[in-house]
């Protein structure tokens, strides 16, 4: 019986002390997530779920140094979001510019990077080969067409245009290039309904501050602004 009593007590502390020792651990591991999920919540807009800037620019370079050619790089733009604005308020532009980072987010997938670069304008960096660019972005639009519907029962109509870029039409991997060239075709169908893509020709517009001539701002694509 003594044994038996000795054996339990043993158990008993060696239980004790993985307990004791499983604590702090328990507590790093806590601390741990934490951080991550208020390192990963500064990486994204709060608006719109899509990621910052700077976060973007990192995860759609090492895109495209890893897919190169099958890769696009698409830029959109809403339209008439002043009138919304005016419209709707601001608390109506906001809930367009959620429903776009929605709809953009669900169109990229989770391999893509898919950013808001400021204001009502977004880009996208995905694996989106020739044989499916066409389909795949007249997709995009329609969804960027869809009304929004407030909060307060509401809805607004909305619109967006996009231009899209690939490194194996322009022979370029570089995302500032491409995204100005994506941004020009977004421009040479702006309120068309329809995306456009880059061509050569598109290469060739001589940019401002790194812009296209005509989009205001001076922050210079690829760079944080």
């Amino acid at each position: 019986m003594d044994s038996v009593l000795h054996h339990r007590g043993r158990i008993g502390s060696r239980t004790l002390l993985l307990t004791t020792a499983a604590v702090p651990l328990t507590g790093w591991a806590v601390h741990a997530v934490a951080l991550h999920k208020r390192f990963a919540a500064t990486r994204k807009d709060p608006l719109t779920g899509l990621l910052r800037r700077d976060a973007y620019t990192a995860r759609a370079r090492r895109i495209l140094a890893r897919h190169g050619d099958s890769v696009t790089v698409v830029m959109v733009d809403a339209d008439h979001f002043k009138q919304i604005n005016d419209t709707a308020g601001h608390p109506g532009g906001d809930a367009v510019l959620a429903a776009f980072g929605a709809r953009i987010t669900a169109w990229a997938g989770p391999r893509a990077a898919a950013g808001r670069l400021g204001g009502d304008e977004f880009a996208v960096v995905l694996q989106l080969p020739a044989g499916r660019r066409e389909q795949r972005l007249a997709q995009l639009v329609q969804m960027l067409h869809t009304p929004v519907t407030l909060d307060d029962g509401r809805t607004l109509k909305v619109a967006a245009s996009v231009g899209a870029a690939a490194p194996d039409i322009l022979g370029t991997r570089d995302l500032t290039g491409l995204q100005r060239a994506a941004d020009t075709a977004l421009y040479d169908g702006k309120h068309s309904g329809r995306a456009v893509l880059a061509t050569p020709a598109h290469t060739t517009v001589p940019p401002i501050n790194g812009r296209r001539a005509g989009r205001p701002g001076t922050a210079v694509w690829g760079r944080a602004a």
